[in-house]
């Protein structure tokens, strides 16, 4: 039982990681506020449009920018836009932390887990063994010249 409800656990703290959830979040949240959008677009401009061409009223129902042109409810699809592009501002920089603070802990991570460097000897002439500087290309105890230029060697 304490195996399952750890793999249980373990799974969702995966499902968590991948932005799975955070990717769904947002997708409600936007549709949420899109969904505003559309339904003031048909209430407020198409309705009354179709109300004018088929000879009836338009009615009021006191939206929060009372702007109205023709009978069309120009105030209230205005709204509706711009409590979409406030969400979407709000719920972009949500994710761009939330993003943010993924790649930190990644980024710790991988340097926690990351294999330690393999500590480097320095580089020894071929000719006298002597030690000489990185990227020579001579010895400087010896003179011997060098095929290509002395890289440090891993140490054993």
């Amino acid at each position: 039982m304490a195996e399952e409800k750890k793999g249980l656990i373990q799974e969702f703290k995966e499902f968590i990681d991948k932005g799975n959830a955070m990717d769904m979040a947002v997708g409600v949240i936007i549709g949420g506020a899109f969904t505003a959008i559309v339904t003031s677009l048909t209430t407020d401009i198409i309705s009354p449009l179709i109300s004018l061409l088929s000879g009836g009223q338009a009615g009021e129902d006191g939206v929060a920018i009372p702007l109205t042109v023709a009978g069309f409810n120009i105030g209230g699809f205005l709204s509706a836009i711009i409590n979409f592009l406030i969400v979407a501002i709000i719920v972009f920089l949500m994710v761009k932390a939330f993003n943010g603070m993924k790649d930190a802990g990644s980024k710790l991570r991988k340097k926690d887990e990351g294999e330690p460097e393999p500590e480097m000897e320095p580089p020894t002439c071929p000719f006298c063994m002597e030690e000489v500087k990185e990227g020579a290309t001579r010895c400087p105890h010896c003179a011997g010249e060098f095929e290509k230029p002395a890289e440090p060697t891993p140490a054993e």
